[in-house]
C-alpha cells in the first residue's frame, strides 16, 4: 500500500461511523438516487450513479468493518483501494457531483447520499487526489482570506467607489452592530451591485450593520474540497470576527455552500456553539417584510421565474421567504417544475465550478436546468446565489438563450420604497 493510499484509507476510516455503516448496509441498490442526479440524467452514463461514486469509501468499510469483508481481507479476497482506484474516481467525487442533496432527498431508506460524498472527500484530499483548481482556491483562502485571491485592498476600493457614487456610509469594522454582512468573492468581483443594495435595504430598514476586514469572505472552500480542518480555520475567522464586533447576528450572502458551512456545519466544526444568530441575506430580508421595515413600490414587468439554490433550499430550508420576497417585486411570477426542494441544481455547486476539467461536464449538466427554463419561457431569470448566476449565464450563453439572471436582493432594493418616497 502506498503513502498515498494509506492515508486515504485512514481518511476514510475516521470518517465511518455508525450512520456510515447504517447507510451501506441499508442501500437496497433501487437506483433512484441515478434518476435524481442531474450528471447521470444527461449524460446517459451509469459511471455517474450516485452510489456508484462511494465505492473507494464502501470498499474501506467492508472489508475493515464486516465479518466477511474482514474473512476476505485474510485471504485476499477483498477489493482494494488503490492509487488507480482515487485517481479514477476524482472525476465522479468532484467534477461530477455539485453535492446538490437531490439523490439524498429521494433515497427510500434515507440515506445521506451528499453527506457520504463529503465524507469521502475527507479521503480523496488526504491521497492528493482532489482536483488542482479546488486546492488553489483552498490555499487562497488560508493565506490570502479568499477563494478567488480577493483582497481587502480590492474591497476597500468597491467600497470606496460605492461611497462616492451614491453618498451612503459603508460600515466596516462597526463595534455592536446589529448584522454582520459576509460576501463572496463572486459578489464582489462580478455583482458589485450586491452591496449597494445591502447598503440600501439596510439604511431604509434602519438596522445597524458592519462589514469584518478580517473577515469579509463567506466562501468556505474547505467544504468543497473535502478538508475539514481547512473548513474549521475559514469558519473560525468569520466567528472570531463576529465575537469581536459583538454582533447579534451573522449574515451569510446570495452563495449556498457559503450558508452551509456557516449555518449547518459551523458549530460543529469548531467544537460549539455561536454566541450569534447564522442566517441567510434572504432570511433576513423576510423578517424585514414581516416587521414592516422593508417595503417595495413598483413590479417587474417580464415574466420572472426562480431558480432554487440548491443549498440554500433544499438542504437549507429556505424554501417560503424567497416566494414572499418575490411576490413584493414580480407580477408575472411563474414556477419552474420540481420547484422548491425539487429544485434541479444549475450544475456547478459542490465546487465544480471551480474545476477547470469538469468545464465541459457541468455544462452537460446545465441542459437539465435548460429544459425547465424551456417549458416556462420566462423573460428574466432570478436567483439567489452568485455561483449559480454564474453557471446560469455561462449555460444559457453555452445553448444560445438569451434569458438576463438577476439576483433577488439586488431586485429588491430596485423597488424599495425609501422613507422619504413612502412620506410622498
Amino acid at each position: 500500500m502506498s503513502a498515498n493510499v494509506e492515508r486515504a484509507v485512514n481518511a476514510f476510516k475516521e470518517q465511518i461511523d455508525a450512520s456510515t455503516a447504517a447507510f451501506f448496509s441499508s442501500c437496497v441498490h433501487c437506483g433512484l438516487c441515478a434518476e435524481a442526479c442531474l450528471f447521470y440524467l444527461e449524460t446517459g452514463d451509469p459511471k455517474y450513479t450516485p452510489i456508484h461514486k462511494l465505492e473507494p469509501l464502501r470498499r474501506v468499510w467492508w472489508s475493515s468493518y464486516t465479518l466477511f469483508g474482514r474473512l476476505a481481507s485474510l485471504i485476499g479476497l477483498a477489493p482494494k483501494v488503490t492509487d488507480d482506484l482515487l485517481k479514477d474516481w476524482k472525476e465522479l467525487v468532484y467534477d461530477s457531483c455539485s453535492m446538490c442533496g437531490r439523490c439524498s432527498m429521494v433515497c427510500p431508506v434515507g440515506n445521506d447520499i451528499t453527506g457520504m460524498i463529503r465524507k469521502e472527500r475527507e479521503g480523496m484530499i488526504a491521497a492528493g487526489h482532489a482536483p488542482d483548481g479546488l486546492k488553489g482556491a483552498s490555499s487562497r483562502a488560508i493565506k490570502i482570506g479568499s477563494p478567488m485571491g480577493v483582497t481587502l485592498k480590492a474591497v476597500k476600493a468597491q467600497i470606496g467607489h460605492l461611497e462616492a457614487d451614491t453618498g451612503m456610509t459603508i460600515p466596516v469594522n462597526v463595534e455592536g452592530a446589529e448584522y454582520l454582512v459576509l460576501m463572496s468573492s463572486m459578489e464582489i468581483m462580478n455583482y458589485p451591485e450586491y452591496l449597494e443594495a445591502i447598503a440600501r435595504i439596510f439604511e431604509a430598514a434602519g438596522a445597524s450593520w458592519t462589514i469584518a476586514s478580517d473577515a469579509f469572505e463567506a466562501t468556505n472552500s474547505g467544504i468543497q474540497i473535502g478538508a475539514s480542518d481547512i473548513a474549521r480555520e475559514l469558519v473560525m475567522r468569520i466567528v472570531a470576527a463576529a465575537e469581536r464586533l459583538k454582533v447579534k447576528t451573522v449574515i451569510s450572502p446570495e452563495c449556498g455552500h457559503a450558508y452551509t458551512a456557516l449555518r449547518w456545519e459551523g458549530p460543529n466544526l469548531i467544537g460549539r456553539p455561536f454566541p450569534f444568530k447564522a442566517r441567510h441575506i434572504l432570511e433576513v430580508l423576510d423578517e424585514f417584510r414581516a416587521d414592516g421595515r422593508l417595503q417595495t413600490e413598483g413590479f417587474e414587468e417580464d415574466r420572472l421565474t426562480f431558480h432554487d439554490p440548491c443549498q440554500i433550499v433544499r438542504r437549507g430550508g429556505v424554501i417560503d421567504e424567497p416566494r414572499r420576497l418575490i411576490d413584493m417585486v414580480a407580477k408575472d411570477f411563474v414556477e419552474m417544475d420540481d420547484n422548491g426542494r425539487y429544485n434541479w441544481c444549475c450544475g456547478a455547486g459542490g465546487g465544480v465550478s471551480a474545476i477547470e476539467e469538469a468545464h465541459d461536464l457541468k455544462l452537460t449538466a446545465f441542459l437539465k436546468k435548460k429544459k425547465q427554463l424551456d417549458a416556462v419561457k420566462p423573460e428574466k431569470l432570478m436567483t439567489a446565489c452568485a455561483n449559480c448566476r454564474i453557471q446560469l449565464e455561462e449555460g444559457m450563453e453555452e445553448t444560445g438563450m438569451d434569458i438576463p439572471v438577476i439576483g433577488l436582493t439586488e431586485t429588491l432594493a430596485e423597488h424599495l420604497k425609501t422613507p422619504e418616497t413612502a412620506k410622498g
